[in-house]
């Protein structure tokens, strides 16, 4: 089997395959012939194109609606706010890529939160331990998360809406309920500093990550294995990639990056409190979906959670100047994710998440 040095995007991997496409490698059906291909085209175009149009005419009208929105400290402001989610929404991608799904990064988040906070307020300022603690909370998440999907034999949803429930209530014990505070110029430093004019520690840490993942997803046999696990688990079993191995260390990815936007959350606010991550899940999948990633798997990428993640920044930022309540934006972004989900899986016979 041999390996292509680029991936076709994965809407075509999956809907409009030709020869060549990473999808034929592995033997995994597609299209049925050129009238399916004429018959899906039209859409595949729309979840693709749609996205940067929406974030194109959100500026544009925010920046008519208010005179404080197209500025260059705002413009910071939203890099911040969109670094914190991209680490997140990275790592779910992946896990969404191969056909499963992870609800329990928003209580990564919070557990990894808990532990820096207390930790740093304990043993003082140390961001090496603090990097420590957030690579092995995530880690153990994760191998949770995966151990039980592929060994146990579980869904992936009833798994981490399992682990939901058990890390949020870890994390809320860990911390007794009640914000904890600590004084840590270190972790600040990590996401305020701007090493590059205009983007600030935390943005800059979510664009490596997605260098790192848009490499791992479209240069890598790794990669390959994610989109064919989405795309037909079965055709690749049979082409010799090893499902659960793969499975198990999405989910391990997936915690860790998890972790990661928890780490850059205690660091801003120098505080962990209960509340944190509790929006998380929610704005990470809309982050997906809205990108155009595929919630069934096989088809997306890292690079529409991308623009994906700039939708919902944009958005939130410019309903926030333009007073709209909290509630109310919870709403918009549910009213989202139905949008993109039904506009991405409509038509799927095989839209199952494992």
């Amino acid at each position: 089997m041999t390996t292509t040095a680029s991936t076709p995007d994965t809407a075509e991997a999956s809907d409009l395959p030709a020869p060549g496409t990473r999808s034929e490698e592995l033997g995994i059906p597609g299209a049925d012939g050129p009238s399916n291909r004429r018959r899906r085209f039209p859409r595949s175009l729309v979840v693709r194109l749609l996205p940067p149009l929406v974030l194109a005419g959100l500026i544009i009208y925010f920046s008519l609606a208010r005179d404080t929105f197209f500025t260059v400290q705002n413009f910071v402001s939203m890099g911040t706010t969109a670094g914190y989610l991209l680490a997140g929404a990275l790592g779910l991608t992946l896990v969404v890529l191969a056909g499963s799904i992870d609800i329990s990064v928003g209580a990564t988040v919070l557990l990894t939160a808990a532990v820096i906070a207390i930790a740093t307020k304990a043993l003082g300022d140390n961001l090496l331990v603090a990097l420590a603690l957030t690579l092995v909370t995530g880690a153990l998440i994760g191998a949770a998360n995966g151990a039980l999907t592929v060994v146990g034999r579980l869904p992936s949803f009833i798994v981490t809406l399992g682990t939901l429930s058990l890390f949020t209530g870890l994390g809320l014990t860990l911390l007794k309920g009640q914000s904890v505070s600590f004084v840590a110029p270190s972790l600040l430093a990590l996401v305020n500093t701007q090493l590059v004019p205009g983007i600030t520690g935390t943005f800059l840490i979510g664009l490596i990550l997605f260098a790192i993942s848009w490499f791992v997803t479209r240069k890598t046999r790794f990669g390959l294995y994610i989109y064919s696990l989405g795309a037909n688990e079965k055709a690749a079993n049979l082409a010799g990639v090893n499902a659960k191995a793969v499975r198990f260390w999405l989910f391990v990815i997936s915690a860790v990056f998890a972790a990661i936007s928890g780490l850059l959350l205690v660091s801003g606010l120098q505080a962990g409190g209960p509340t944190l991550g509790t929006s998380f899940m929610l704005d990470a999948i809309a982050a997906v979906a809205v990108g155009g990633t595929s919630l069934a798997g096989g088809s997306g990428g890292v690079e529409r959670t991308f623009i994906g993640v700039l939708i919902l920044t944009v958005l939130a930022s410019g309903l926030n100047q333009l007073g709209v309540p909290d509630f109310t934006q919870t709403m918009i972004k549910g009213a989202v994710v139905l949008f993109a989900a039904t506009l991405t899986i409509a038509g799927r016979k095989d839209a199952i998440v494992k």
